[in-house]
Order: C-alpha cells, then sequence, then structure tokens
C-alpha cells in the first residue's frame, strides 16, 4: 500500500476517524519512511479515513443506484487513493482512539435512511457490514 519513496497527503480532521488516521500514517513514518504530508500539499497518494461502515454504505447505495462500475472505488487502494482503515467497525475506531487516549471532536454524522437501516441491520445481525464489504474484495480479487 505504502512504500518508501511515497508522498502520502491526508487531510487533518478533528473527528475520531481522522485523528486515528492521522497517528497510524506518523507511527508508519518511522517504520516505513515514507513522506507524510497535510492536504493541498502535492503527493502521489492520499489516504482516506474511511471505514468498514462508511464502505458498506456507499456499496449498498452504488448497488441500489445500479451503478456496477462504480464499486471499484469502495476497495481498500483505488489509484491514488488508499485506506488505511479500511477493514475497522467505526466503534473500532473509536475504542482505539479512547485507548491511546488520543484527543478528538465528536463529529455528529448525518445519518440518511440507509445509514439507519444498516445501522439497525448490525444491530440484529452483527458482522454484516463486514460481509458487505469481504464480498466487494472477493468480487474484485
Amino acid at each position: 500500500m505504502i512504500k518508501r519513496e511515497d508522498v502520502v497527503e491526508y487531510e487533518k480532521n478533528n473527528g475520531f476517524k481522522g485523528i486515528v488516521l492521522e497517528y497510524v500514517l506518523k507511527s508508519l513514518v518511522f517504520r516505513i519512511g515514507f513522506e507524510l504530508v497535510k492536504s493541498g500539499k502535492r503527493a502521489n497518494k492520499i489516504a482516506s479515513a474511511s471505514s468498514i461502515d462508511s464502505e458498506a454504505e456507499n456499496i449498498v447505495k452504488t448497488l441500489i443506484k445500479g451503478k456496477i462500475g462504480e464499486l471499484k472505488k469502495d476497495l481498500p487502494t483505488e489509484n491514488r487513493i488508499i485506506k488505511p482503515l479500511y477493514l475497522f467497525l467505526d466503534e473500532e475506531i473509536l475504542l482505539y482512539a479512547k485507548l491511546k487516549n488520543l484527543k478528538f471532536r465528536k463529529v455528529k454524522e448525518k445519518k440518511d435512511k440507509i445509514k439507519n437501516f444498516e445501522d439497525e441491520f448490525e444491530k440484529k445481525h452483527p458482522e454484516v457490514k463486514r460481509a458487505i464489504v469481504n464480498s466487494i474484495l472477493e468480487l474484485y480479487n
């Protein structure tokens, strides 16, 4: 996903996903040795704070619209975009932020009917979001 010669851009965000993304990227800089820049700089890769929750929602919306060809944009890497938090639920990312004592601002997310449906369905059938994302991964791998 990230190589030593890469320049990775990320958007500074004070929400828990943005703070965890920044923390993870900064810890990887020491291990891999790539260059990390904030948004607006020239980079060859762009890191997104996308999680299973947001990806599952995007996949369902894409399927409802009937735009099957656009499903590739929901993969963990697509062109220059990378998604390091791709396989984690929002709950897991939030728990990680709390365990690491990362300072973040609670941001109220806008919920539409599809998001509400998925959240309610996930309560009754855990792992449904993970199953949606894994189906896309199987389809394209």
